[in-house]
């Protein structure tokens, strides 16, 4: 009897599991927006009609309200008020909306706006786009109506070839993505897995495109070289030309936004030749972010060390660095690591943002990287590595639309392999003063250190880890070579 009671038990729950699923669907919205833009990109109008009434419409940004012009219903011209970055609505809700935002006015919120040319213009969604929560599984269809020659670029989702459709959802909202508009230079990049929706905006000084195309094409080519595939079907990536700055680099700065889709941001030096943008390792890191999700701040050292530890790897595996090159550039991250703040955790440094303790939230997380490469190297035979193990995170959970915690993150790494490692390495040092322990990788890998140089011995216990960790990929090595050549 009590197991013909426990069988029906469960039917009953998997009945309502099933109808609360139906409703969960039922439920998810279904909005669609038309936002039109002048020649002048000095106005923009959006016309939003909402599934079912809507109580709730705001911006994400608390300034969106001082480019609001005008607000009204659709349906008896009512002229819509706003308390702070919400629009006041009827208790009964609204269908459809009406609104005007000035786009000029909005685009100074962007700085590097005064160094693009007029008819490039960056104006991020957070100004312009006021709309409900979009944390239920509601779903906005964009469409734009632009001027003859005028294109847009977002990180959302992209409907067809058309390049005027678009889809937002939910995501982590980490910062205020880019949008593009204007009369821009506009590429889809094809990479392994991906393809790259790339803008190339134009400055006051000429840049090479075609070159620019070719590094940002090489450099996320380096990043497939991790586990075959590049993590992002189709990540937005803005190129943004930069006449001054305190870097000599050719790439001073760049950023992941992940804002209605993930978008790699680059800042480039445009008077730089293509061989020096091979040469530089910031879109490298960049782009390996996109092999994590976003996490927590205070455990923001774990993915940008797990960035430092990539852009290096990468970069030997794709010939730009010579092994002992990129061995050379890890030992110095982790000595700057070990010497920054040592008496903070690598969350205390994160979390408070203390001063001096960059170097540790930076490197801290490319020891653990390093440590939990090796382990799985060594106790599966190479079966198991970082690589794969990021390889089925990103097919079972990447892009993802939410943000994470640092131990959630590595748990779930933990069910990717066959035994824990990453979490074994949290619990041992994220709270703990200090920096992680590489002595003894690096012993046991042979890399051997004089004053600050390090020399690598063949006949080491695991130098064949440390070699088909940083080996290197003949053809693409061949095709750098031959682009830097050109």
């Amino acid at each position: 009897m009590c197991r013909y009671r426990l069988i029906i038990k469960n039917a009953v729950i998997a009945i309502a599991m099933l109808f609360s699923s139906h409703a969960v669907l039922a439920d998810t919205a279904k909005h669609f927006y038309t936002v039109t833009v002048d020649n002048a990109l000095s106005r923009l109008w959006v016309e939003a009609r909402f599934e079912h009434p809507v109580r709730t419409v705001t911006a994400r940004s608390r300034n969106a309200g001082r480019y609001l012009l005008d607000a009204r219903r659709c349906d008896d011209d009512a002229v819509i008020r706003l308390r702070n970055r919400r629009m006041v609505l009827p208790e009964d809700g609204i269908r459809c909306l009406n609104y005007t935002v000035d786009f000029e006015d909005a685009a100074g919120q962007y700085r590097n706006n005064r160094n693009l040319a007029a008819n490039n213009r960056v104006v991020s969604p957070s100004y312009w786009m006021w709309r409900p929560d979009l944390s239920d599984g509601t779903r906005i269809y964009v469409e734009f109506r632009l001027p003859a020659g005028m294109r847009v670029s977002l990180p959302w989702q992209q409907l067809d070839a058309s390049g005027i459709r678009y889809l937002l959802s939910r995501s982590p909202e980490s910062a205020s993505a880019p949008a593009v508009f204007g009369h821009f230079d506009y590429r889809e990049i094809e990479v392994p897995g991906s393809s790259l929706r790339v803008s190339l905006l134009d400055g006051r000084a000429p840049m090479d495109k075609d070159a620019v195309a070719d590094w940002v094409r090489a450099t996320a080519t380096d990043v497939s070289l991790a586990y075959g595939r590049f993590p992002n079907p189709s990540p937005q990536v803005v190129v943004v030309p930069v006449t001054s700055s305190r870097s000599s680099s050719p790439v001073p700065f760049g950023r992941v936004i992940r804002d209605g889709g993930e978008t790699v941001e680059l800042f480039v030096r445009p008077d730089q030749p293509l061989e020096n943008f091979l040469e530089d390792w910031t879109a490298t890191h960049e782009f390996s972010h996109l092999m994590h999700p976003y996490l927590k701040s205070e455990h923001h050292w774990i993915t940008e060390g797990f960035a430092q530890y990539y852009q290096n790897v990468l970069l030997a595996r794709s010939g730009a660095y010579d092994t002992e090159d990129a061995w050379q550039k890890l030992y110095a991250g982790y000595e700057r690591g070990r010497s920054s703040r040592p008496e903070l955790s690598p969350n205390e440094a994160a979390a408070g943002n203390k001063r001096g303790g960059r170097m540790k939230v930076y490197w801290s997380g490319a020891a653990l990287a390093l440590i939990a490469d090796v382990t799985l190297r060594e106790r599966s035979g190479g079966k198991e590595t970082l690589d794969t193990v990021l390889e089925q995170f990103q097919a079972c959970c990447l892009p993802s639309d939410r943000m994470w915690t640092g131990p959630e993150f590595f748990a779930k790494l933990d069910t990717l392999t066959s035994a824990p490692v990453f979490t074994p390495l949290y619990r041992r040092y994220a709270d703990t003063a200090g920096f992680p322990d590489t002595d003894e990788v690096f012993a046991r890998l042979g890399i051997r250190t004089s004053g600050d140089r390090v020399y690598l011995r063949r006949g080491a216990e695991l130098a064949a880890i440390r070699e088909a960790i940083t080996r290197t990929v003949a053809p693409v090595a061949e095709w750098r070579g031959q682009l830097a050549a050109d």
